[in-house]
């Protein structure tokens, strides 16, 4: 740890579409922000091979290309970024205080933007067909599976809205369930039971994803009951067992919600003033690039808002893109 520490304006945890965008107003407003990101910077979309329904690309976009372009985008402003692992953080008091191993940083005002993780089969493969026929979201993926067979895997209101959702483009969606009964709320399960282009697997689980080079060609299923096993063929799997909020970070030192992801108020302020937070660990809701960026946006505006208003002596001004104490 350094003998005479930085007290860095804006730090922003993450790289996905909130933090770059959070980072590229912030540097634009001149609050001098540091990003720091993982070995493998860029968030979901990095995993995403075509990216529809972002504006301004008519012809769509690679997710690492477009997440590549926010980054060169923040760093023309002037944003500093670090790799890292954030090991601890501490909100009690200002300056915030920021761990990467024996690295210490302190800032006035922290962007959390760390996301959110969608929970997996634990299947050998199919992290590696993301892309080829497995998907974790069918508002963003949905378009490309026209005419075609899909199996949604769950049976909670996500999975549910994603069949429902589905059914718009695919000639056949299945629902692949481990009990004999839907856990979405009566009126969205009642709704997915009288679509006559869903059907139900009942007490079953994907025990193998099926593919060739192209990609996904089934689902083998494993009946819980009876042990007995079928291949159904498909185009696509649409794994909607929720998602993991990446908040360990910060228990106990903000407010949760009831599934573990941090409460806003006011656009992204946290229960801890000088604490903002965007994107996908405070929206369990939405979790599309487009209103993870906008809330980004929100968020580095608040931080400009926020240091405006804090007494002379407590800002900063910005020099070569470091924040160094006001003279």
């Amino acid at each position: 740890m350094s003998s005479v520490e930085t007290i860095h304006e804006c730090i922003i945890l993450g790289s996905g579409p909130a933090g770059l965008t959070a980072a590229i107003y912030a540097a634009r407003g001149r609050c001098c922000p540091t990003l720091i990101h993982g070995r493998q910077p860029g968030g979901q979309l990095t995993t995403t091979t075509a990216v529809d329904n972002f504006p301004g690309f008519p012809q769509g976009i690679d997710g690492p290309e477009l997440m590549e372009n926010m980054r060169l985008q923040a760093e023309r402003f002037g944003t500093q970024f670090i790799e890292g692992e954030v090991t601890r953080v501490e909100l009690g008091e200002r300056p915030f205080k920021v761990w990467l191993g024996e690295d210490r940083y302190l800032c006035l005002t922290l962007i959390i933007a760390t996301g959110a993780s969608p929970r997996l089969l634990g299947l050998g493969n199919e992290e590696a067909l993301y892309g080829r026929g497995v998907s974790v979201c069918a508002t963003c993926d949905g378009f490309f599976y026209r005419g075609r067979e899909v199996v949604v895997v769950g049976g909670g209101d996500t999975a549910i809205e994603e069949a429902v959702f589905l059914t718009r483009f695919a000639s056949r969606v299945t629902v692949v369930h481990r009990r004999d009964t839907l856990r979405a709320t009566p009126v969205l399960a009642q709704r997915a039971l009288d679509n006559d282009r869903i059907v139900f697997r009942w007490d079953s689980a994907v025990a193998e994803i099926l593919a060739d080079q192209a990609g996904v060609t089934g689902v083998r299923l494993h009946n819980l009951k009876s042990g007995v096993e079928e291949v159904l063929p498909c185009d696509g799997v649409f794994i909607a067992i929720g998602h993991q909020p990446n908040t360990a970070l910060f228990t106990g030192q903000l407010e949760f919600d009831g599934e573990g992801y941090i409460k806003t108020r006011n656009g992204t302020e946290t229960s801890v003033p000088g604490v903002f937070a965007a994107g996908d660990v405070q929206d369990p809701i939405f979790r599309q690039a487009i209103t993870a960026a906008g809330s980004g946006c929100m968020a580095a505006v608040q931080v400009e808002r926020f240091l405006d208003d804090l007494p002379s002596e407590a800002q900063l001004s910005c020099q070569k893109g470091i924040c160094q104490p006001a003279s």
